[in-house]
């Protein structure tokens, strides 16, 4: 098996990314590449096309590579829930509810034989895997149950390069710090390592690195000077880094305020906004933050039941209601979608203690929780004649009247979401509706008439096209900062 893998000095570092670098630079070399990461913990998933659940960014990066995302490029996936317990993802699968101390003691050496069934798969396959660890791997409280750093190096007797993110500080003691605290077969493994998110001149740096290679004798393959790339996070830590608009009414008109709910998933959903020229976008948390947006958008979470009791109890949901009222665009996806309606029925307690819920009340609709997950690609026609993709992942199965139009006439035969006449609310459980350029642009448009604005009606590049552009970036970047010569001579 030839492998290479990724860790940091900790979370948000850039790993992915680096990974989402490396499966392009390898497949443009003409490698089958493919990604891997065996445990992963994420509020924002990919669903695959046979309908399995993996972390987003194996999502991202098996794109990157050319090739087709599968569950055994992350066949463990953790969705937490709050109050230390997560969802339990095996193979694309809800398994179980699990508090931490369960899953760590009882359930990672049970599902160790289904990690190494996937690497020989993987490795069947393609001629090299880029491995992708978690965190740290120096967490020394968490390593003796630790499956998604070192000991993968080891079973795939992978070079690991460790990153660091200059940007937080301190990068030089994260790096000596983290080597400090593994063992010597661990420290054997790391061959490489490289300072991500550099800004200002090398040339100030360049003792350093001097210092850091004879204190290691592990060489520098990088210093990566920070790119705002537009590749998709998946950790909920990169909300506090989103490249986020600030609603400027003279630079942005449109003003577009998302609830941050406190078990917000999915919210890549939302970067195709970032985009879009005129609009501003913040996240609010509380009715004082809310002011007097455009557009209010309710996204996906995790425990819709339990971020609609915080809805009322910050007062946020009746001044929804409110603006509602006012005329304010209102945009409900997955668990927000859910929220629109009137009712949450949970008496299996599958998202909370069980029983029924009041919700906003905007459109005539309930929802029923279920223990079957729905974990789709999909596809569907607007009312507008608009062709439509995104993703389904939710447990709750919603039922509105007769009187109710849907949102879109899905491709398999049902029908999704619901909108008023003039569009002004609209729910959906397509997550990455906004990923539908086109739709964005119109929906946008529409708000730009009414605000008195010009139409914007230049092409609109395909989302497939954005990522393609934004992968070829990331090689060339990677490359040109990177000594290629050596990580070749990593990939054992």
């Amino acid at each position: 098996m030839k492998a290479i893998m990724v860790q940091g000095t900790a979370s948000d570092v850039g790993k992915s990314v680096i990974c989402t670098a490396l499966c392009r630079i390898l497949a443009n070399e003409g490698y089958r590449v493919a990604p891997f990461k065996s445990q992963n913990m994420a509020l924002n998933s990919y669903i695959t096309e046979d309908g399995g659940e993996i972390g987003r960014a194996q999502g991202v990066q098996a794109e990157a590579a050319r090739t087709i995302a599968t569950t055994d490029m992350n066949p463990i996936l953790l969705k937490p829930k709050g109050d230390m317990v997560s969802e339990v993802i095996v193979h694309g699968k809800p398994f179980a509810n699990m508090d931490a101390v369960s899953y760590r003691e009882q359930f990672v050496e049970e599902v160790m034989p289904l990690v190494r069934s996937s690497l020989q798969r993987l490795s069947q396959q393609y001629d090299v895997l880029v491995l992708e660890g978690a965190g740290s791997p120096a967490e020394i409280n968490l390593k003796a149950r630790d499956i998604a750093n070192m000991r993968m190096a080891h079973e795939t007797d992978a070079a690991v390069i460790l990153v660091a993110d200059i940007e937080r500080g301190g990068v030089f003691a994260s790096i000596v710090g983290t080597l400090m605290l593994l063992d010597e077969a661990e420290r054997a493994r790391v061959k490489g390592i490289i300072i991500n998110k550099f800004r200002g001149m090398k040339e100030l740096l360049d003792s350093g690195i001097t210092w850091l290679e004879e204190y290691t004798n592990i060489p520098v393959l990088g210093l990566i000077p920070h790119i705002d790339v537009q590749i998709e996070a998946e950790d909920s830590m990169a909300l506090s880094s989103l490249r986020l608009k600030k609603p400027q009414a003279e630079e942005f008109p449109i003003d577009v305020a998302v609830i941050c709910f406190p078990r917000i998933s999915n919210f890549t959903d939302l970067d195709p906004l970032m985009d879009e020229p005129q609009v501003g976008v913040r996240f609010v948390k509380s009715v004082a933050e809310l002011k007097n947006p455009t557009v209010i958008i309710l996204p996906g979470t995790k425990n819709t039941v339990e971020d609609y009791e915080w809805l009322e109890k910050t007062g946020l949901a009746q001044a929804i209601q409110q603006h509602v009222q006012k005329g304010t665009y209102i945009f409900g996806i997955c668990g927000g979608y859910q929220m629109l309606g009137e009712t949450l029925i949970d008496e299996e307690a599958i998202e909370a203690s069980g029983g029924r819920t009041k919700t906003l009340g905007l459109v005539p609709l309930e929802t029923v929780f279920v223990a079957e997950k729905q974990t789709v690609q999909v596809s569907g026609q607007l009312s507008t004649g608009e062709q439509v993709t995104g993703y389904e992942i939710h447990l709750g199965r919603t039922r509105a009247n007769d009187l109710v139009k849907p949102f879109v006439q899905l491709h398999d035969g049902r029908t999704d979401g619901v909108r008023s006449d003039d569009d002004r609310m609209i729910g959906t459980y397509l997550h990455g509706i906004f990923h539908n350029r086109q739709f964005t642009r119109n929906y946008f448009n529409r708000i730009r008439l009414e605000k008195g604005l010009a139409t914007i009606d230049t092409a609109v590049q395909s989302e497939a096209e954005r990522r393609e552009q934004a992968y070829e970036m990331l090689d060339v970047h990677v490359r040109r900062h990177l000594n290629m010569e050596l990580l070749y001579t990593l990939i054992t």
